[in-house]
Protein backbone atom coordinates (compact mmCIF):
# COMPACT_ATOMS: atom_id res chain seq x y z
CA UNK A 1 0.00 0.00 0.00
CA UNK A 2 1.29 3.28 -1.10
CA UNK A 3 -0.22 6.62 1.11
CA UNK A 4 -0.57 9.77 -0.49
CA UNK A 5 -0.52 13.29 1.01
CA UNK A 6 -1.77 15.77 -1.78
CA UNK A 7 -4.15 18.76 -2.51
CA UNK A 8 -6.90 18.38 -4.20
CA UNK A 9 -9.82 21.35 -4.58
CA UNK A 10 -7.94 23.18 -1.86
CA UNK A 11 -7.82 20.45 0.58
CA UNK A 12 -5.23 18.87 2.06
CA UNK A 13 -5.88 14.56 1.81
CA UNK A 14 -4.48 11.51 2.80
CA UNK A 15 -5.01 8.76 -0.35
CA UNK A 16 -3.97 5.21 -1.17
CA UNK A 17 -3.01 4.86 -4.83
CA UNK A 18 -4.94 2.15 -7.04
CA UNK A 19 -3.82 2.33 -10.77
CA UNK A 20 -3.93 5.88 -11.60
CA UNK A 21 -6.65 7.18 -9.12
CA UNK A 22 -5.56 8.63 -5.15
CA UNK A 23 -8.39 7.09 -3.06
CA UNK A 24 -9.04 9.43 -0.19
CA UNK A 25 -8.87 8.38 3.30
CA UNK A 26 -10.99 9.05 6.25
CA UNK A 27 -9.77 8.40 9.40
CA UNK A 28 -5.87 8.67 10.89
CA UNK A 29 -2.79 6.95 8.86
CA UNK A 30 -1.58 6.97 12.32
CA UNK A 31 -4.18 4.93 13.18
CA UNK A 32 -7.49 3.51 12.08
CA UNK A 33 -9.03 4.48 7.94
CA UNK A 34 -11.16 3.73 5.73
CA UNK A 35 -10.63 3.92 1.94
CA UNK A 36 -12.77 6.12 -0.07
CA UNK A 37 -14.43 3.87 -2.82
CA UNK A 38 -14.26 7.27 -5.14
CA UNK A 39 -10.83 7.92 -6.55
CA UNK A 40 -9.06 11.57 -8.53
CA UNK A 41 -7.03 11.07 -11.06
CA UNK A 42 -3.58 11.46 -9.71
CA UNK A 43 -2.60 13.53 -12.66
CA UNK A 44 -4.93 16.29 -11.11
CA UNK A 45 -3.62 16.97 -7.57
CA UNK A 46 -0.43 18.43 -6.55
CA UNK A 47 1.58 16.37 -4.78
CA UNK A 48 3.11 17.64 -0.69
CA UNK A 49 5.26 15.85 1.39
CA UNK A 50 4.02 12.54 2.68
CA UNK A 51 3.94 13.73 6.30
CA UNK A 52 4.61 16.59 8.62
CA UNK A 53 7.23 15.82 11.06
CA UNK A 54 7.63 16.67 14.72
CA UNK A 55 11.17 16.16 14.19
CA UNK A 56 14.07 14.90 11.38
CA UNK A 57 16.54 12.27 12.61
CA UNK A 58 19.34 12.04 10.18
CA UNK A 59 22.19 9.32 9.89
CA UNK A 60 25.31 9.91 8.83
CA UNK A 61 28.13 7.81 7.28
CA UNK A 62 25.97 4.42 7.07
CA UNK A 63 27.63 2.72 4.30
CA UNK A 64 31.40 2.06 4.46
CA UNK A 65 32.00 3.46 0.99
CA UNK A 66 30.29 6.69 1.49
CA UNK A 67 32.09 6.99 4.59
CA UNK A 68 35.85 6.46 2.66
CA UNK A 69 35.10 8.55 0.02
CA UNK A 70 34.53 11.28 2.53
CA UNK A 71 37.69 10.56 4.10
CA UNK A 72 36.00 9.17 7.38
CA UNK A 73 36.35 6.67 9.71
CA UNK A 74 33.54 3.93 9.68
CA UNK A 75 31.71 4.93 12.83
CA UNK A 76 31.23 2.32 15.60
CA UNK A 77 27.81 3.57 16.42
CA UNK A 78 25.18 5.51 14.37
CA UNK A 79 25.94 9.00 13.94
CA UNK A 80 22.81 10.92 15.02
CA UNK A 81 22.15 14.64 13.78
CA UNK A 82 18.93 16.72 13.11
CA UNK A 83 17.48 18.61 10.43
CA UNK A 84 14.55 21.43 11.38
CA UNK A 85 10.71 20.42 9.48
CA UNK A 86 11.21 23.84 8.24
CA UNK A 87 12.97 22.50 5.12
CA UNK A 88 10.98 20.07 4.51
CA UNK A 89 9.73 20.39 0.28
CA UNK A 90 7.96 17.89 -1.02
CA UNK A 91 8.10 16.33 -4.95
CA UNK A 92 8.28 18.61 -7.57
CA UNK A 93 9.37 21.52 -5.86
CA UNK A 94 12.43 23.17 -6.19
CA UNK A 95 16.06 23.29 -3.84
CA UNK A 96 17.50 26.91 -3.53
CA UNK A 97 20.68 26.90 -3.15
CA UNK A 98 21.68 29.48 -0.54
CA UNK A 99 23.97 32.45 -1.51
CA UNK A 100 26.89 31.79 1.61
CA UNK A 101 27.64 28.32 -0.54
CA UNK A 102 29.71 27.65 -3.10
CA UNK A 103 28.60 23.52 -2.91
CA UNK A 104 25.50 22.13 -2.28
CA UNK A 105 24.95 18.75 -2.87
CA UNK A 106 22.71 15.83 -3.12
CA UNK A 107 22.87 13.04 -0.43
CA UNK A 108 19.87 10.21 -1.71
CA UNK A 109 18.06 8.00 1.06
CA UNK A 110 15.83 5.86 2.73
CA UNK A 111 14.07 7.13 5.28
CA UNK A 112 11.49 5.64 7.61
CA UNK A 113 8.06 7.40 8.66
CA UNK A 114 6.64 6.53 12.73
CA UNK A 115 3.76 5.46 13.16
CA UNK A 116 3.54 5.30 17.22
CA UNK A 117 5.28 6.38 19.74
CA UNK A 118 8.16 4.68 20.71
CA UNK A 119 10.67 4.92 23.83
CA UNK A 120 13.95 2.65 24.84
CA UNK A 121 12.23 -0.22 22.70
CA UNK A 122 13.77 -3.37 23.89
CA UNK A 123 15.90 -5.90 21.20
CA UNK A 124 13.07 -8.33 21.29
CA UNK A 125 9.99 -5.32 19.94
CA UNK A 126 9.42 -5.90 16.35
CA UNK A 127 9.83 -2.50 15.05
CA UNK A 128 6.70 -3.37 12.31
CA UNK A 129 4.31 -1.97 15.25
CA UNK A 130 6.25 1.51 15.11
CA UNK A 131 6.96 2.20 11.74
CA UNK A 132 4.37 3.44 9.20
CA UNK A 133 6.25 2.86 6.01
CA UNK A 134 8.88 4.05 3.95
CA UNK A 135 10.10 6.70 1.67
CA UNK A 136 12.58 8.70 -0.75
CA UNK A 137 14.79 11.24 1.07
CA UNK A 138 17.49 13.63 0.15
CA UNK A 139 20.08 14.93 2.61
CA UNK A 140 20.66 17.97 0.70
CA UNK A 141 24.19 19.28 2.45
CA UNK A 142 25.86 22.41 1.66
CA UNK A 143 28.79 20.31 1.52
CA UNK A 144 31.54 23.52 1.91
CA UNK A 145 29.90 24.92 5.38
CA UNK A 146 30.05 21.71 6.77
CA UNK A 147 33.52 21.27 6.95
CA UNK A 148 34.11 24.77 7.48
CA UNK A 149 31.56 24.07 10.51
CA UNK A 150 33.09 20.77 11.10
CA UNK A 151 29.45 20.08 13.05
CA UNK A 152 26.46 19.97 11.00
CA UNK A 153 23.86 21.88 11.66
CA UNK A 154 23.75 24.53 9.47
CA UNK A 155 24.94 23.07 6.07
CA UNK A 156 21.85 20.52 6.65
CA UNK A 157 19.61 23.12 7.67
CA UNK A 158 18.25 25.82 5.11
CA UNK A 159 15.01 26.27 3.56
CA UNK A 160 14.24 23.14 1.03
CA UNK A 161 17.50 20.93 2.16
CA UNK A 162 14.94 17.89 3.43
CA UNK A 163 13.00 16.61 0.24
CA UNK A 164 10.97 13.92 0.60
CA UNK A 165 8.18 11.58 -0.95
CA UNK A 166 7.03 11.08 -2.94
CA UNK A 167 4.97 8.85 -0.67
CA UNK A 168 4.89 6.12 2.33
CA UNK A 169 5.27 2.68 1.36
CA UNK A 170 3.80 0.37 4.07
CA UNK A 171 4.62 -2.78 2.36
CA UNK A 172 8.39 -3.19 1.42
CA UNK A 173 11.29 -5.01 3.24
CA UNK A 174 13.83 -2.16 4.21
CA UNK A 175 16.75 -4.33 4.32
CA UNK A 176 17.44 -4.94 0.51
CA UNK A 177 16.40 -1.83 -1.58
CA UNK A 178 17.85 -0.40 -4.20
CA UNK A 179 18.34 3.34 -3.92
CA UNK A 180 19.55 5.18 -7.25
CA UNK A 181 20.28 8.85 -7.45
CA UNK A 182 20.24 10.54 -10.91
CA UNK A 183 21.68 13.91 -11.83
CA UNK A 184 20.13 15.70 -15.08
CA UNK A 185 19.20 11.64 -15.74
CA UNK A 186 22.67 10.57 -15.12
CA UNK A 187 23.52 7.87 -12.42
CA UNK A 188 25.47 9.07 -9.78
CA UNK A 189 24.40 6.70 -6.63
CA UNK A 190 23.54 2.96 -6.93
CA UNK A 191 23.47 0.79 -3.73
CA UNK A 192 21.51 -1.68 -1.74
CA UNK A 193 20.08 -0.82 2.09
CA UNK A 194 21.56 -4.13 2.79
CA UNK A 195 25.23 -2.43 2.55
CA UNK A 196 24.06 -0.13 5.59
CA UNK A 197 25.94 -0.58 8.45
CA UNK A 198 23.54 -0.17 11.09
CA UNK A 199 20.48 -1.55 9.53
CA UNK A 200 17.02 -0.18 10.28
CA UNK A 201 15.40 -1.84 13.09
CA UNK A 202 18.86 -0.97 14.98
CA UNK A 203 18.40 2.55 14.29
CA UNK A 204 14.72 3.03 15.61
CA UNK A 205 15.68 0.96 18.66
CA UNK A 206 19.05 2.84 19.03
CA UNK A 207 17.29 6.14 18.49
CA UNK A 208 14.49 5.09 20.53
CA UNK A 209 16.94 4.99 23.69
CA UNK A 210 18.43 8.94 23.34
CA UNK A 211 14.67 10.38 22.51
CA UNK A 212 11.03 9.64 21.98
CA UNK A 213 9.90 9.09 18.47
CA UNK A 214 6.25 10.32 18.05
CA UNK A 215 3.65 9.46 14.84
CA UNK A 216 5.36 11.19 11.80
CA UNK A 217 8.73 11.64 12.74
CA UNK A 218 10.97 10.53 9.94
CA UNK A 219 14.28 9.27 10.41
CA UNK A 220 16.66 9.20 7.51
CA UNK A 221 19.06 6.39 7.34
CA UNK A 222 22.36 7.78 5.71
CA UNK A 223 23.50 8.18 2.21
CA UNK A 224 25.69 5.58 -0.36
CA UNK A 225 28.56 6.67 -1.69
CA UNK A 226 28.29 8.41 -5.53
CA UNK A 227 27.10 12.15 -3.53
CA UNK A 228 28.12 15.16 -5.31
CA UNK A 229 27.34 19.00 -6.35
CA UNK A 230 24.20 20.07 -7.86
CA UNK A 231 24.08 23.36 -9.55
CA UNK A 232 20.67 26.07 -10.16
CA UNK A 233 19.02 24.74 -13.58
CA UNK A 234 19.85 21.03 -12.62
CA UNK A 235 17.33 18.10 -11.70
CA UNK A 236 17.69 15.23 -8.99
CA UNK A 237 15.87 12.07 -8.91
CA UNK A 238 15.95 10.09 -5.74
CA UNK A 239 14.40 6.67 -6.46
CA UNK A 240 13.77 3.20 -4.51
CA UNK A 241 12.43 0.40 -4.95
CA UNK A 242 9.13 -0.32 -4.00
CA UNK A 243 8.62 3.53 -3.22
CA UNK A 244 9.33 5.34 -6.25
CA UNK A 245 10.92 7.98 -7.38
CA UNK A 246 11.42 11.61 -5.68
CA UNK A 247 12.03 14.55 -8.16
CA UNK A 248 13.39 17.96 -7.45
CA UNK A 249 15.06 20.67 -9.20
CA UNK A 250 17.94 23.42 -8.22
CA UNK A 251 17.31 27.27 -8.32
CA UNK A 252 19.52 29.93 -7.00
CA UNK A 253 18.61 31.36 -3.83
CA UNK A 254 17.08 35.20 -4.36
CA UNK A 255 16.44 35.57 -1.33
CA UNK A 256 17.51 38.78 1.01
CA UNK A 257 20.36 37.91 2.27
CA UNK A 258 24.35 38.38 0.13
CA UNK A 259 27.53 37.08 0.83
CA UNK A 260 30.24 39.66 2.18
CA UNK A 261 33.29 37.11 2.75
CA UNK A 262 32.33 35.33 5.23
CA UNK A 263 29.98 37.16 6.75
CA UNK A 264 26.07 37.45 5.22
CA UNK A 265 24.31 41.41 5.26
CA UNK A 266 21.07 42.20 4.51
CA UNK A 267 20.23 44.01 1.24
CA UNK A 268 20.17 47.60 1.92
CA UNK A 269 15.98 48.99 1.65
CA UNK A 270 15.21 51.34 -1.64
CA UNK A 271 15.01 54.58 0.31
CA UNK A 272 11.62 55.92 -0.47
CA UNK A 273 11.10 59.74 -2.07
CA UNK A 274 9.23 62.62 -0.02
Amino acid sequence: MKIYRFEHERSILYGVLKEDLLHPLSGSIFGTFRVEKRGVPISRVRLLPPVKPGKIICIGRNYREHSREMGNPVPEEPLIFLKPPSAIIGPGETILSPAVSQRVDYEGELAVVIKRAARRLAQHEDIGEFVLGYTCFNDVTARDLQVKDVQFTRAKSFDTFAPVGPCIAAAVDPSRLRIKTFLNGKLRQSASTRNMIFPVPYLVRYISHVMTLCPGDIISTGTPEGVGPMSPGDRVDVQIEGIGTLSNTVSKDESEMEPRGDKTRLKPEKRRRT
